[in-house]
């Protein structure tokens, strides 16, 4: 099993707080870090904030801390595609997987928070915005192995667009997909390097992953290696951690996302030292 940290938050209030974890999980073997995008974050979902629109731009946080990091892989769960032009983000993650030496993992979704959208991009009923997802990534795929591409789409256009220097890893930069929508599913089948099952759908594991497979044999590639865990802790507890972690192996699980209680300073430490060895 690997480990990615999670629990993080783009809060501009835990700025501290996000670059001393991220730099001890480096340090500690983790294998990746992971942060939301969001610059305002909506109450669709439940989020309840004092500062819900105070964040950080969470690609620049992330390219400022892989500078700060030797070898934990650094990416987002996830990034709505599209809230900012596919072809910025391509050629932005580009730069950020050479200078980080081959290290970023885009997490893809459709987006959620329509305050967000409003402010930022445009805000489309669910349907619309899956559509513009799914052009979003064939652009930004397309960029990042094409010589050059010209795209003249439902949402965007592109003439002679040339993305050069490609991005260090091949095919490309891996691939996170977190959704649970019929249309988002097909499409983790179809792209997704790693699939992540927040732990909020307890007994539709199963299904999800069933579908996702299908969806992967139908495109004729192998699916997604899958990825459970949790993404907030409220303490510290190593049996309840390794519960969650034998849970998930059961279940087929290669990657494990976990959290930690932002005022339990030593919880990961202790949890490298507690609990993963047994699973690593």
């Amino acid at each position: 099993m690997k480990f990615y940290l999670t629990g993080l938050g783009n809060l501009a209030e835990n700025q501290e707080y996000i670059t001393k974890s991220i730099v001890e999980a480096d340090h500690l073997g983790f294998e990746g870090a992971l942060m939301p995008d969001h610059y305002m974050w909506g109450t669709e979902i439940g989020h309840s904030m004092k500062n819900p629109y105070s964040t950080l731009e969470t690609w620049t946080t992330l390219s400022y801390l892989a500078g700060k990091t030797e070898r934990i892989s650094l990416g987002t769960l996830v990034t709505p595609l599209g809230l900012r032009h596919p072809g910025m983000l391509a050629k932005m993650l580009s730069t950020l997987d050479i200078l980080s030496g081959g290290r970023v993992v885009l997490g893809v979704g459709a987006g959620w928070s329509q305050v967000e959208f409003k402010g930022y991009s445009s805000w489309l009923e669910p349907a619309e915005r899956v559509a513009k997802t799914v052009e979003a990534l064939k652009v930004i795929l397309a960029l990042w192995s094409e010589e050059s591409i010209t795209h003249h789409g439902r949402f965007y256009d592109l003439e002679g667009a040339v993305l050069s220097p490609k991005p260090l890893q091949k095919p490309h930069p891996r691939l996170l997909f977190g959704s649970q929508g019929k249309r988002m599913l097909k499409l983790t089948g179809q792209n997704a390097d790693m699939f992540f099952v927040p732990p909020w759908v307890q007994g539709k594991v199963q299904d999800l992953i069933s579908e996702v497979e299908s969806a992967a044999e139908d495109a004729g590639r192998v699916g997604p290696a899958l990825m459970l865990g949790t993404m907030d802790a409220k303490s510290y507890s190593p049996k309840e951690y390794a519960a969650g972690i034998e849970g998930a192996a059961e279940l087929g699980a290669r990657y494990y996302a976990v959290a930690f209680p932002k005022d339990d300073p030593s919880a990961m430490s202790r949890f490298s030292d507690e609990v993963m060895p047994s699973y690593c």
